[in-house]
């Protein structure tokens, strides 16, 4: 009997967490051994997992083909300022639909959780002819200004401020607390996993947004690092580069799975407050 219970609880837990956790991980496993590679390795029949000898060099050509460090400066400036106002926004509005009475609040929720439903795709034409009209062409404000407005925030913070205890509200507003003190004296340190986790999906996205910044840039100097790669590609079209391009590619990943290490933490506890709150 115990035996039998070993292999259900093997078979039912164990076993999809295993093959769920390699989908994941073999992949990023391969690119990496894959930027290690050199020529000999890429241009064979056999496959060649582990490349022997490790060829670092191909990080090197990777940076001197095309400009990481400026591209990882851009990335840097459009994600801090992009994720920051959108965390910023996000928190504004989230308390305003819990906390502050106004009519018709409900209805705006509504509308906020309707920007969700647009693919950003459909809005691609309409923010050129917007941002270009303005002259936001390969400028770092004409990269964020469209991403701006999203509604997952609002919607996680928000469910996440329905949570708080309003008894610690209510003290705090007879004790002469205005919405500016208890926002950030209150709701905003008894809500640190949620925002957490909006930050890092806002990092997340914001790092890895290619299509916009590839429509809106022209200039190399304006480039991200996502749109670097496309760059990196091109300029290494051959079969042999291919450990070059994968070097690319890892330098573009490696910080922000250094940032979702660093925040992980925060993410169970950030989805799952306020999940069950309507």
């Amino acid at each position: 009997m115990p035996r039998l219970n070993l292999g259900a609880t093997l078979a039912g837990d164990y076993l999809p967490l295993i093959l769920a956790t390699l989908v994941v991980v073999l992949p990023l496993a391969y690119m990496v051994l894959s930027s290690f590679k050199s020529p000999a390795d890429v241009i064979t029949q056999k496959l060649v997992v582990f490349p022997s000898p490790l060829r670092a060099a191909n990080y090197a050509d990777a940076a001197r083909t095309v400009p990481f460090p400026r591209l990882f400066l851009n990335s840097a400036v459009v994600t801090s300022i992009g994720a920051g106002i959108k965390v910023l926004l996000a928190i504004l509005t989230a308390y305003a639909l819990v906390f502050v009475r106004f009519p018709g609040r409900r209805y705006v929720f509504w509308a906020i959780l309707a920007t969700m439903m647009v693919p950003a795709q459909v809005s691609l034409v309409p923010n050129y002819v917007f941002i270009s009209q303005l002259g936001g062409q390969d400028t770092f404000w004409g990269i964020i200004l469209p991403g701006l407005g999203t509604g997952f925030g609002t919607f996680l913070l928000r469910q996440s401020f329905l949570t708080l205890p309003v008894s610690v509200l209510e003290a705090a507003e007879i004790d002469g607390a205005r919405h500016w003190r208890r926002l950030w004296r209150i709701v905003v340190p008894m809500s640190a996993p949620s925002i957490a986790t909006v930050a890092l999906v806002n990092i997340v996205f914001e790092w890895n947004d290619y299509l916009w910044p590839l429509v809106i840039v022209s200039k190399p100097d304006m480039m991200t690092l996502p749109v670097g790669l496309t760059l990196l590609s091109n300029s290494e079209n051959s079969a042999a580069s291919y450990g070059v391009v994968m070097a690319g590619t890892v330098m573009v990943l490696l910080p922000v799975l250094l940032v979702f290490t660093a925040l992980q933490r925060h993410i169970v506890t950030g989805l799952t407050q306020g999940g069950v709150k309507a």
